[in-house]
């Protein structure tokens, strides 16, 4: 009879009670579980990757979340949250809370300094980018 049995695609031992699928395969629900942390995944909100290796969600973001250029930490949901956001500028990833002007460190998604004015690669509000602008002007006048 264990013959006919379906087996486990992780063990390749015979199921011979509940058989959890997922992914077109059988597992044994113990056997269902996560290849960073190893935790059970039965009834839990899982993921796969490329290659087909099962994650738990918050495994898979670390894993595979865009980082923050400024703090170099994921950017993943907050716990409990399925969405995050993430701010694209000058081609680097920044968390909500990281994105702020290089020279002042004023937030630049909120308040009166909302928006980013960069020059020569430097996230500024747009305060900090005239003055800079002031500065090196003032600079090649006095260089001449």
């Amino acid at each position: 009879m264990e013959n006919t049995l379906e087996t486990c695609t992780i063990c390749s031992k015979p199921i011979m009670e509940r058989i959890l699928r997922a992914t077109g395969k059988a597992y044994h629900p113990h056997c269902f579980t996560c290849v960073v942390c190893s935790r059970s995944l039965d009834g839990v909100p899982f993921t796969v990757d490329a290659s087909n290796h099962i994650h738990c969600i918050e495994d898979f973001h670390k894993k595979f979340a865009p980082r923050c250029c400024v703090c170099s930490e994921p950017i993943m949901p907050a716990p409990g949250q399925e969405e995050t956001v993430r701010i694209v500028a000058l081609d680097r990833d920044f968390h909500v809370q990281c994105y702020r002007c290089e020279d002042c460190g004023s937030l630049l998604s909120e308040g009166d300094n909302q928006g980013c004015y960069p020059l020569d690669g430097h996230v500024l509000c747009k305060n900090c980018n005239s003055s800079r602008i002031q500065d090196l002007t003032a600079k090649a006048t006095t260089d001449l």
